[in-house]
């Protein structure tokens, strides 16, 4: 099963549509909240060098936000990258 890790906040509406992306295809993730957490926010923007949520990993590899990996999915691209070894 693939590691997926989505940084979020509770006011946005782009890490609800990212969880409902991923619920409606079955994935299980791991969420960690920047409101509530200043040590996840720092993670965040250390790793995806971006400061806006979501920001979703897969398997280690920065995908991007929600309109990121839908591009991903669009593409084709999405699927391997779950599949991949972390």
């Amino acid at each position: 099963m693939a590691d997926i890790l989505i940084y979020s906040s509770a006011v946005c509406p782009y890490c609800v549509a990212a969880k409902n992306f991923l619920k409606a295809r079955g994935l299980e993730y791991r969420e960690l909240r920047i409101d509530m957490d200043r040590q996840a926010r720092e993670d965040m923007m250390a790793k995806a060098k971006r400061t806006s949520v979501p920001q979703i990993f897969v398997n280690g590899i920065h995908v991007g936000g929600f309109d990121d990996m839908v591009a991903l999915d669009r593409a084709g691209k999405f699927q391997p990258l779950l599949e991949s070894v972390a």
